[in-house]
């Protein structure tokens, strides 16, 4: 699969089922956000929300709301009224492709508009928590490893990764 197969858009209202699907066959159950969660940050941040596509099959996407500061705190996740849409630091809760559109570069598309997009808004950055595995993978991606996050989100151990712009 080349690059070119690859659309990364503006999610829309009618993406957020597929989004919950993928996320679903992503991520523990524990971890992973519902479909009414799904519902509630497209309402609260739907400029936050990119999906992936192949032969218009939504396949991935990437979300996460605005605030003010560099962490990403585990109620970020649970109340959309902390978004801050003047806020100076994206944040990333998830990234998710699904497994048979793996390994293909298709959340390295994700994360690049992500980025991209991000840097339009005049934001100072992304940060994100990951799982110990995923830490080389947001490093090539231009972020930097703070450390071992204070996140219990889900019950897993997460690492505060953080991309600045300036």
């Amino acid at each position: 699969m080349s690059t070119k197969e690859i659309v990364i858009r503006q999610a829309v209202a009618d993406d957020v089922t597929k989004v919950a699907e993928i996320e679903e066959k992503c991520f523990p159950k524990a971890e992973a956000a519902s479909l009414k969660s799904f519902f509630e940050r497209f309402m609260a941040f739907p400029e936050c929300f990119l999906v992936a596509e192949v032969d218009g099959k939504v396949v991935g996407h990437i979300n996460g709301c605005v605030t003010d500061s560099p962490e990403l705190t585990d109620a970020l996740y649970h109340n959309t009224s902390l978004h801050k849409p003047d806020g100076a630091w994206q944040t990333v809760f998830g990234i998710a492709v699904l497994p048979e559109y793996q390994h293909k570069g298709i959340a390295s598309a994700l994360m690049r508009t992500f980025k991209e997009e991000t840097k339009k808004r005049g934001k100072e950055g992304i940060i994100l928590t990951c799982k110990d595995e995923k830490i080389s993978f947001y490093k090539a991606l231009g972020f930097e490893h703070v450390g071992v996050s204070e996140s219990s989100h889900g019950g897993a151990k997460w690492n505060d990764m953080i991309c600045k712009f300036s």
